[in-house]
């Protein structure tokens, strides 16, 4: 959407707040032996005493108020009663919602207690870069250019992008023009930026796969070539200047 009143970002600086204090309060609460739904039933009383619904429910009766993904999951993970979580676990916890008429959008990886696995620099890779992208982001800017920053920065890194899952416009519903705000360069796309519109962009950083697949519950996400996946995201609004993270309190840079 793109924001013409004091009334439309309020409302778009209310329901951002929701989704991200209800991120940033699950992943302090989420424990080792925890299952993901316990998780996603918390993530889901805070949203409702917030006032907001969960999107993914509200628009794809997704089965969860949340997305929790673990290790190789790459995104949509169902937060099931039989999946717990492992000291060292790559969790992902992604929450949107809608509130009075506006929508907004976060996520965020972390490793849940000590970090066995070796994913710390993975996790890190992608908040770096999703700060660095955000920093690039303002009114005229081509979108394309911002993917192709994301795909630079991973390679330097060591890393790969997911190349099928993207970012997008938010505000009236979940999913809003521009609708390929992807991690990597797509010269085709000459779609730029537009002051005072407000997007959700997300890395998808990987260590082997540059494609995510269906998976066998037909929700979650799997990478064509195995390996992990880091996502952090922000709900923005574009200025000509530096862009307004309406997610901020999310703490995502802070894990």
């Amino acid at each position: 959407m793109s924001i013409s009143s004091n009334d439309e970002l309020t409302g778009m600086q209310k329901v951002s707040e929701a989704v991200a204090l209800t991120l940033k309060a699950m992943r302090e609460h989420c424990r080792v032996g925890m299952s993901a739904k316990e998780l996603d039933d918390f993530g889901g009383d805070m949203l409702a005493k917030l006032g907001a619904v969960s999107a993914p429910k509200l628009t794809y009766d997704f089965p969860g108020h949340t997305c929790i993904s673990v290790n190789n999951e790459v995104a949509h993970g169902i937060p099931s009663a039989d999946k717990i979580f492992r000291e060292g676990d790559l969790v992902n916890i992604d929450v949107s919602a809608e509130l009075d008429g506006f929508w907004a959008d976060n996520g965020g990886s972390f490793v849940l207690g000590e970090d066995i696995n070796g994913h710390t620099a993975l996790v890190d890779a992608s908040k770096q870069i999703l700060q660095k992208a955000l920093s690039q982001i303002k009114g005229g800017v081509k979108i394309a250019d911002i993917g192709k920053l994301i795909e630079t920065q991973a390679a330097k890194h060591g890393f790969k992008v997911i190349k099928n899952l993207a970012g997008h416009g938010v505000g009236r519903s979940l999913h809003e023009a521009p609708h390929e705000i992807l991690n990597c360069y797509d010269k085709f796309n000459k779609t730029r930026f537009r002051k005072n519109s407000v997007v959700a962009i997300e890395t998808f950083i990987s260590t082997q796969s540059t494609y995510a697949n269906e998976g066998a519950d037909t929700w979650g996400l799997i990478g064509n070539k195995g390996g992990y996946v880091a996502q952090h995201e922000h709900t923005i609004l574009v200025t000509d200047g530096e862009p307004v993270i309406l997610t901020k309190n999310n703490g995502i840079w802070d894990f």
